[in-house]
């Protein structure tokens, strides 16, 4: 059965002197205080099925821990996994099982295991305790977003034009055929001043 928390913590989980450690070391002694949030980080792993490993598999509390610890660094999974296993600091706040160190691929599927509604609980706890500490009103929140590779091209004025006019024709066409709008397109019309240069004329467009 996996564990929800580590019961005993080990002598080595020691935070360093450094402005982060005093940090990750407040971060950590508040979570003690809302244990509560584990039972729902657990809940989703078994919901999702993760195949524990080893005897009792990674605990919710190490999975919650370095998920937070992955958030608030802004750390991609491999430098989670390598700061795990590099930083004493991190591996006292994550409390990691001695001797563990969790691949990236480990921390992707149990980390993304949490649902959104198990995050909005755990926003929504946390802003409440800083409103009782007055430390945050909670009014303003600033959302970050994740780029993801999709099918568009990178944006240029021609392109853009273009995917204006491309959008946009077949609605015409069918408002046209449909008698509720006109399209036409005039002669070139030649500058008095010049007849030699032909100015295109734009094309009139009347909505019936």
């Amino acid at each position: 059965m996996r564990q929800e928390r580590i019961i005993q913590a080990s002598l080595f989980d020691v935070f360093a002197e450094h402005e982060i450690g005093r940090e990750l070391k407040a971060m950590s002694q508040w979570l003690d205080e809302h244990r509560g949030l584990l039972g729902l980080v657990a809940g989703d792993l078994r919901r999702h099925g993760i195949q524990e490993t080893g005897r009792h598999g990674l605990p919710a509390e190490a999975v919650l821990r370095s998920a937070l610890l992955k958030q608030q660094r802004q750390l991609s999974y491999e430098e989670l996994a390598f700061h795990l296993e590099d930083s004493a600091s991190f591996r006292a706040f994550a409390r990691l099982p001695l001797s563990w160190s969790p691949k990236k691929s480990v921390l992707h599927k149990t980390i993304s295991a949490i649902s959104a509604a198990s995050w909005e609980t755990i926003n929504r706890t946390v802003v409440s305790s800083a409103r009782q500490e007055k430390l945050e009103h909670g009014t303003v929140v600033r959302i970050d977003s994740t780029v993801t590779q999709a099918l568009m091209h990178a944006p240029s004025d021609s392109s853009l034009l273009w995917d204006g006019v491309r959008v946009r024709w077949p609605f015409l066409g069918r408002r046209r055929s449909s008698g509720a709008i006109t399209v036409g397109w005039p002669r070139s019309v030649r500058s008095p001043s010049n007849t030699a240069a032909a100015k295109p004329a734009k094309p009139s467009c009347t909505v019936t």
